[in-house]
């Protein structure tokens, strides 16, 4: 198992960019959830860098919507093969903004 990796950067204006890497599970989510927890209150918003995502259950699917019901918030990708695949089965795909077109990666 890959270990999850969470780091934060500021873009300015209040946009935090938080960089998911590794695997996602129950046993693991805690760190992404108490990190975007900490971020400024006034952030007007979130982008999570999905790319690296190695593996996502529905835990981490919880977490996107719960971020999503809670501020602004904007996925960036490509999403990994599994990401994809999990938010199209779900039928949760459809409530995500993207950038980078949300494209599938290869």
């Amino acid at each position: 198992m890959e270990s999850p990796k969470v780091t934060v950067r500021s873009d300015g204006d209040g946009v935090y960019v938080v960089s998911c890497a590794g695997e996602f599970d129950q046993d693991t989510i805690g760190e992404l959830g108490a990190t975007c927890a900490r971020l400024d209150a006034g952030a007007t918003l979130l982008v999570l860098d999905v790319k690296n995502v190695a593996f996502a259950d529905s835990s981490f699917l919880n977490t996107l919507i719960r971020l999503r019901n809670t501020r602004p918030l904007v996925l960036e990708g490509p999403l990994p093969d599994q990401l994809f695949r999990l938010l199209t089965l779900t039928g949760a795909l459809g409530l995500f903004e993207m950038r980078d077109d949300g494209a599938q990666a290869s």
